[in-house]
């Protein structure tokens, strides 16, 4: 850090990386109850957890023609653009990323093919507030990627099927099927799979503690995206951001989740003191003012920062879900940010489009994730495969090498199968100098 930094405000907590022991044993239970009972496992725990009973785990296609029939025709419009804005982007992506094959040497081909994975299952998270643009999200990359079957689990409303707007935008996103379970068991079925759900290779998508919990605890016999926690953004703002629109993108993040951090470091104090009193005057317009309250009293931040040096120093040493740079020249800034999810530019750029309707992903990495990952991406459905193509001169070339590295190992057979493919007198007189008997 170039500089000393004031906390106007600091956090009371930060939210543990680990759950209570609570949490992992239920996990764990749940699970267990899952890959023991299939299909009965998942309706157990619907119908304990969600006060559901439900026979048929999958979304039929009359009940997601009747979702579609319950939103207005500007419900659907708005799902729709946002749906298009997502598939356009990454659609750009995927075609700005390919595979390549090269000759390194005389009859040695080396290359990398991009292979989709073959089966997906995201999660679409109910909770407080269900998110309609998360299929998209999750879905649509994976589509783009071209996965062969993308398989969606949504937690239950009362009348026992998904959110229609959220079942709606999961039809139209590309899933080949909806089920209806929610929580734990949605990735216990999909990673062990039952009667009904499908295994899959790989499961994305958020969710809340016993979500991510289950996610964990499946790692390894299915590949997942990352283990994300509450939701986070970092203003950076200086002298030309207008206080009442800091306030007002700070309470965006809050209002997700008691446990969401919304930070503002800036390089002007005054700023600093007019956008927390427009914050705390803000509050109580919000219909969401309870968890919003909550998460800024608890988590909230307000840092000075002497100069833009160390602002960038500040946002990669927390690197945050979401970074808003609300500066005079903020592509400068972001030229010195190595550490975010996503960046938002200027003082026009919003988190809430990123989340919403621009077209980016919002499944971004939490709690410091951002250090070594990004978010989804068809990235995240593609296998980068190497392959090599060798004849028998290029065999011929490598085999002394490769056998050197066996023997150093101790590996003998591997050595072995090196050694065979030596043939030419050169290379015998190379194995030699390298202290290898290969005749």
């Amino acid at each position: 850090m170039e500089g000393e930094v004031r906390y106007l405000k600091e956090a009371r907590e930060v939210a543990s990386v680990t759950p209570p022991r609570a949490v992992r044993d239920s996990v764990e239970d749940i699970i267990d109850r899952v890959r023991e009972n299939g299909d009965d496992g998942v309706r157990a725990c619907t119908r304990e957890f969600d006060d559901v009973d439900r026979e048929q785990l999958r979304v039929t296609p009359e009940e997601i023609e009747a979702a579609g029939q319950t939103l207005d025709d500007a419900d659907r419009r708005a799902i729709d653009a946002t749906i298009q804005r997502v598939r356009s982007f990454h659609r750009a992506q995927r075609q700005s990323l390919d595979g390549f094959e090269r000759a390194f040497d005389d009859g040695v081909v080396l290359g990398t093919r991009l292979v989709p994975v073959e089966h997906v299952g995201v999660y679409v998270p109910g909770g407080r507030k269900p998110l309609v643009a998360a299929p998209a999200m999750t879905i649509v990359p994976a589509v783009v990627a071209g996965v062969d079957r993308v398989i969606a689990c949504a937690p239950p409303q009362r009348d026992g099927t998904p959110h229609p707007a959220q079942l709606y935008a999961m039809d139209q996103a590309g899933a080949d099927a909806v089920y209806v379970a929610g929580g734990a068991q949605a990735i216990a079925a999909m990673a062990h799979g039952t009667e009904t759900i499908p295994a899959v290779d790989l499961i994305t998508g958020p969710g809340n503690v016993f979500v991510t919990e289950a996610k964990r605890a499946v790692y390894g016999r299915v590949g997942i995206d990352f283990l994300a926690g509450p939701t986070e953004v970092l203003i950076v703002a200086d002298a030309t951001a207008d206080p009442a629109l800091v306030a007002t993108d700070l309470l965006a993040q809050a209002e997700h989740d008691p446990d969401a951090r919304a930070i503002l470091v800036t390089t002007d104090e005054s700023l600093a003191e007019a956008a927390m009193t427009e914050l705390e005057a803000q509050l109580p317009d919000l219909a969401t003012e309870e968890v919003a309250r909550a998460s800024w009293s608890e988590h909230g931040e307000v840092i000075v920062a002497p100069d833009r040096t160390t602002a960038a120093a500040l946002v990669n040493d927390y690197a945050p879900e979401h970074v808003q740079l609300m500066v005079s020249d903020p592509r400068a800034l972001f030229d010195e940010l190595s550490n975010f999810g996503s960046a938002f530019l200027g003082h026009h750029a919003p988190v809430v489009f990123g989340d919403k309707a621009i077209g980016t992903n919002h499944t971004l990495p939490t709690r410091r994730v951002a250090r070594y990952t990004g978010g989804i991406s068809v990235l995240t459905y593609l296998k980068a495969c190497t392959y090599q193509e060798v004849s028998a001169a290029g065999a011929d070339a490598i085999a002394p090498w490769a056998a050197k590295i066996c023997q150093l190992e101790g590996t003998h057979a591997h050595q072995l199968s090196a050694e065979a493919r030596i043939a030419s007198e050169t290379a015998r007189d190379l194995a030699a100098d390298l202290g290898l008997d290969a005749d």
